[in-house]
């Protein structure tokens, strides 16, 4: 039995076919648009821009990892952004700037660990299909940050502020030093403790997992507490990026981040899904996104590519032949 060649070891893993994609992604843009594409300008632009929507892709690959979804993230980015920014301009001229940013941080984080935390309720004790409960609290997030600034966006931060979405940390974007710290924490947390285990187990099997004696209710309860918490900092990034907070920043956040793990290779039934692959899908994403808007493609044109590759991903991942079913 001979060995199988390097090339077809990479195409037999799903990691290793986006890593395919997303460097054919890159060269075909390269090829489109040369001088704009491949610009340093454009390359640390891009590397600003995808934690944004990075982060909350994270955020969705934690909860599809049970078989379930979480269709809040950007209701809880946008109203733990505006709880923040709302106490940033109230109390900057009442001490130190950077100590009322790093207050206000701390609350915007709280705030969105109770929205997970209400989340994981509503899956867990209340049984609710996470699809239906996460829309409606997606719901509810959007309407709080409607009422705090009556659809008007929130200006007037501390220049100290700006240096979460905005700075460099030894010649490397804030942005992507962070996403990266979250995206190796999540890794570890998945791979290399129990509590990651029982995720990945709930998610293949859920009955294997009540025999097992896992606390299903607990598992599930952390898993969305921990989504609103990672909602939360990408509200953040958002924030400091945009140097304001609205309700309606991001919107077309949700279809991306879904994308993202769907083409990441996590299972959306559950039980599988490595953040490795999570990064080299954004890293598709964010390509195709940056090279699609220097050939001129309309964000409309963009929503209709990225759902139609939504629909072409699932399709391709879960058909099998008629010979093979069942």
């Amino acid at each position: 039995m001979t060995n199988p060649s390097p090339l077809t070891r990479l195409f037999s893993s799903p990691e290793g076919r986006l890593a395919v994609i997303a460097l054919a992604v890159f060269v075909l843009m390269s090829a489109l648009s040369p001088d704009r594409f491949l610009s340093a300008q454009n390359l640390t632009s891009m590397a600003f821009q995808f934690p944004e929507f990075a982060i909350l892709a994270l955020a969705m690959t934690l909860t599809m990892l049970t078989g379930g979804i979480d269709l809040s993230v950007v209701g809880i980015a946008n109203m733990t952004a505006i709880v923040a920014a709302l106490i940033m301009t109230r109390m900057t001229g009442s001490g130190d700037g950077v100590a009322v940013m790093v207050l206000a941080l701390s609350a915007s984080l709280c705030l969105g660990m109770v929205a997970g935390l209400f989340n994981g309720l509503l899956v867990a004790r209340f049984g609710l299909p996470p699809i239906l409960a996460t829309l409606g609290s997606g719901l509810i997030f959007t309407g709080t940050a409607i009422a705090l600034t009556k659809g008007s966006a929130i200006m007037g931060l501390p220049p100290a502020m700006a240096w979460i979405g905005n700075s460099r940390l030894l010649g490397v974007p804030t942005p992507l030093v962070l996403f990266a710290l979250l995206a190796g924490a999540l890794s570890l947390i998945l791979t290399r403790t129990a509590f990651g285990l029982r995720v990945q187990m709930y998610g293949a099997n859920p009955l294997a997992a009540r025999f097992a004696a896992v606390n299903i209710d607990a598992m599930l309860i952390r898993v969305y507490v921990l989504s609103g918490a990672l909602a939360a900092i990408a509200g953040m990034v958002v924030m400091s990026r945009a140097n304001s907070a609205k309700a309606d920043y991001g919107s077309s956040y949700l279809l991306l981040a879904v994308l993202i793990a769907v083409l990441g290779g996590v299972n959306p039934y559950g039980g599988y899904g490595r953040i490795v692959g999570v990064v080299l899908a954004v890293l598709s994403m964010q390509f195709l996104s940056s090279g699609l808007n220097m050939i001129g493609v309309s964000n409309f044109a963009r929503e209709l590519i990225w759902g139609s590759l939504l629909i072409f991903v699932m399709i391709v991942n879960t058909w099998r032949p008629a010979g093979r079913r069942g």
